[in-house]
């Protein structure tokens, strides 16, 4: 069963997880320094939030699949339609090991289409890089005081 995937940035890492622990009467399946995710079973979701100093904003989107296969077969269809894709990759990228794809809607929307494959203990990509394509906050966006890739 694939499931949507919602990421926000928030201001109270602590806050916001009692909040969404509430809300979906579900608690926390991973919790990181300025990180947490949920495994929603209804509705499905993959809730995702970073903090950030501009909470209450989209991080970005996304369509968690059961198998590398889905999001080979996902990423062929999105460029068959002419989207822009980043091709698949293996990569490290909120605290997890994915094969992952991205795209950008026309409005700045991030969607990355992927399976998780096994835990890290890092939340990867380079928020640095203005190229980087992981779910981390880009480089202008600031973790109490720190950057978001820091520590």
């Amino acid at each position: 069963m694939s499931r949507l995937q919602l990421a926000l940035n928030v201001t109270d890492l602590e806050e916001s997880i009692a909040f969404y622990s509430k809300l979906f009467a579900t608690p926390p399946a991973k919790v990181r320094e300025g990180y947490a995710n949920w495994e929603i079973a209804e509705p499905p979701l993959k809730l995702v939030i970073f903090e950030a100093t501009e909470g209450g904003t989209l991080n970005h989107l996304g369509v968690e699949t059961e198998s590398a296969e889905e999001v080979v077969a996902a990423e062929s269809r999105l460029a068959a339609e002419g989207l822009a894709t980043t091709g698949i990759d293996d990569t490290i990228c909120c605290f997890a090991s994915k094969v992952e794809t991205w795209v950008t809607d026309p409005d700045g929307a991030r969607w990355e289409w992927y399976v998780k494959t096994g835990d890290a203990d890092t939340i990867g990509g380079d928020a640095s890089d203005d190229e980087a394509v992981c779910c981390a906050p880009s480089a202008e966006t600031v973790v109490l005081g720190r950057r978001a890739d820091a520590g």
